[in-house]
């Protein structure tokens, strides 16, 4: 079989096991298997560049990043809905149906707490994507949505002409996922699954959407050539046969039978993998939606049923302290069990010692719970009238309930937190925190094989590392000899690492890469630095007093002694090694723009820090010069507004050859 002909067989079934596995969720190939088949591909088309089609399944994420995004006007304008509250308002919208359609028939959907998206299609190929935005213009997101595993880039017997809408989504499992991946990286967490999906979708660098896991649910056909539909449930089951994942819908002849599904909808909401914050109820006949229309602001033959949120009573049985992968202690309430949004809640998250402070909650107390966002169990008030006499304020630990170490508080903050280097809690976060490339740049020690190691009982923090038992490790699922010899090679080269690496890698509280840099070059060795006081550390550019009374605290407490003293046995270098003589971009600040094609932005920054320069990344007048590659955008135009000298990479490679 010649290579074109290979390429479209593995095109056709790579797609065909995507569909299985992403929209009917019954995959019939491994994992393993699908990967062989893409690597296939992959390399048929890195041999035959003219083979590449803009459909196949290996250029889903092939965008370049965007510096923003482009204006879409729809084709057909993407309505919001009406919002009813109770039934007697959904009873009011059937009425004023029922007053121009004689026996109308009704659809009833659940309401997907996501983004509204329009998918076009030309002779059956995904051509654009764009968001809602104000139902008459939206942004241009295809780059992104291409990412998308569940969304088709080639439709068979599709008509020439389509456009539906659909709505992007997180699931509930991937939002976990993602919020303690954001907690473990000290990164903000998102408030809920329509949150993330939206910020994700906007990613300007599609590889970052794609990694947020996204999924879509088609519930329209906006525009379409050459089919025509009578009713909208022949249109759903139409996108259905293109392959589409498609909305969960019920027909119904009046509303009180729509009244009953929104009802079992809501007391089953947490079976769906999506957030849901309603129902939407519509007309299922198109020619009868032709003839309600639309006001101005929103189709008269459909409205959204939203869910009031479900308030209840319950006891605080206890308060304790969890201790997260950030060493953040955070308190949580456990409840007697309670029914609520179709779930049973038996704790509910305190925040942080201010809410528990400004609603006086304690333990034995009566309060009123809801879902917020209908995920995450809240506190909402406490009924002083049945406090019991026993109940005394709560009182917040000063030392970690997990290692011991003390506990400080955020400046500036509402965050109580624990620095022990060793603290089983923080384990895997300051494993990985070390071996990155921030850090001592092990590779091959990612976040799942450390994860691997801890469970395996190979490692208990950083330090052990460096006396890793090589014979255990190979006998590890997904290790062999060859992969831990790897390892053990990367790990025996970190060694030689120099001091600042061994600083960054420590993760000690305000002390990022730029300042391990300087107190690297400022004091020379570990221990000159161990012995430094807050006015020698606040001598160091960059660190203030916060920072350097951050650093004593660090060096005081007995875990990061410790620490340090596996890492000396282990012989990890504990000088500075760099050669600081050529300082020839001191005092100068270099911004990085658009795609540089020579150097990668890491390396160029390195090469600006080495020689004595720092590296930005946002213009201002203090800014020196501007190096930019290729699609530079708003920065560009501010150093240009700024007069700030530009130059290329090619001037760049002239000013420190």
């Amino acid at each position: 079989m010649d290579a074109k002909a290979r390429a479209e067989e593995l095109r056709r079934i790579l797609e065909e096991n995507s569909y299985k596995y992403y929209v009917l969720d019954a995959p019939d190939m491994s994992d393993y298997e699908y990967d062989m088949l893409m690597r296939e591909l992959e390399e048929i088309e890195a041999a035959h560049p003219e083979l590449v089609t803009r459909e196949s399944p290996t250029q889903r994420v092939g965008g370049k990043a965007a510096e923003s995004f482009a204006a879409v006007t729809h084709e057909v304008p993407l309505e919001s809905l009406q919002d009813v509250f109770s039934f007697e308002e959904l009873e009011s919208f059937g009425q004023r149906v029922s007053a121009s359609i004689p026996h109308p028939r009704y659809d009833v959907e659940p309401k997907i707490d996501g983004l509204s998206v329009a998918l076009r299609y030309e002779d059956g190929v995904f051509v654009q994507g764009a968001t809602r935005g104000d139902g008459v213009v939206g942004e241009d997101v295809t780059e992104n949505l291409r990412t998308i595993r569940s969304i088709p880039l080639r439709l068979e017997n599709a008509p020439e002409h389509l456009v539906v809408r659909g709505e992007v989504y997180m699931s509930k499992k991937v939002f976990r996922a993602l919020n303690e991946e954001r907690e473990r990286d000290e990164k903000p967490l998102f408030a809920n699954p329509r949150n993330a999906a939206a910020g994700s979708l906007r990613q300007l660098d599609p590889a970052v959407a794609a990694e947020r896991q996204l999924d879509i649910i088609v519930f329209n056909v906006q525009a379409v050539t050459g089919v025509e539909f009578r009713e909208h449930s022949e249109s759903i089951e139409y996108l259905k046969s293109l392959r589409f994942r498609t909305v969960p819908h019920f027909e119904f002849d009046t509303i009180e039978g729509c009244q009953r599904k929104i009802t079992e909808i809501g007391e089953n909401r947490d079976e769906f993998d999506f957030d849901i914050d309603g129902a939407v109820i519509k007309v299922n006949d198109l020619a009868a939606r032709a003839a309600l229309g639309s006001t101005s602001k929103a189709p008269r033959w459909a409205v959204a049923f939203k869910y009031p949120p479900e308030k209840k009573e319950t006891r605080v049985r206890d308060i304790i302290i969890q201790v997260g992968r950030t060493g953040v202690l955070t308190p949580k309430a456990v409840l007697d069990p309670v029914r609520l949004a179709g779930t049973t809640v038996t704790n509910a998250t305190l925040h942080n010692e201010d809410f528990i402070a400004q609603r006086d909650i304690r333990i034995g107390d009566t309060v009123l719970v809801q879902k917020a966002g209908e995920i995450i169990p809240e506190i909402l008030s406490v009924d002083l009238s049945k406090r019991p006499p026993e109940a005394v304020p709560y009182k917040f630990p000063t030392v970690c309930p997990e290692c011991g170490a003390e506990v400080t508080r955020d400046e500036g903050g509402a965050a109580i937190r624990c620095h022990g280097a060793e603290c089983p809690a923080q384990r895997l976060r300051h494993i990985v925190h070390f071996a990155s490339r921030s850090g001592m740049d092990i590779e091959g020690l990612g976040s799942a094989v450390a994860q691997l190691f801890i469970d395996s009982g190979l490692i208990k923090s950083a330090g052990d590392i460096y006396s890793l038992d090589y014979g255990r490790m190979a006998e590890l699922p997904g290790f062999g000899a060859k992969s831990a010899q790897n390892l053990k090679d990367a790990i025996e080269r970190s060694k030689s690492k120099d001091l600042a690496d061994v600083i960054a890698a420590l993760g000690i509280p305000q002390v990022g890469q730029s300042a391990a840099k300087q107190l690297a070059r400022r004091f020379g060795t570990m221990d000159a630095l161990e012995a430094a006081d807050l006015q020698e550390l606040t001598a160091v550019e960059d660190i203030g007093l916060v920072t350097a009374q951050s650093i004593r605290d660090w060096f005081e407490e007995p875990q990061s002694k410790h620490l340090l003293g596996l890492l000396r046995d282990a012989g990890v270098n504990m000088t500075h090694l760099e050669d600081t003589s050529d300082q020839r971009f001191a005092g100068m600040t270099f911004v990085l723009t658009g795609a540089l094609t020579k150097y990668t932005r890491d390396e160029a920054s390195a090469i600006i820090e080495r020689l004595g320069g720092r590296s930005a990344s946002s213009v201002s007048k203090k800014t020196t010069y501007v190096l930019a590659g290729e699609n530079a955008g708003s920065k560009l135009t501010k150093a240009q507004s700024l007069g700030i000298k530009i130059i290329s990479e090619d001037d760049f490679g002239a000013m420190i050859s």
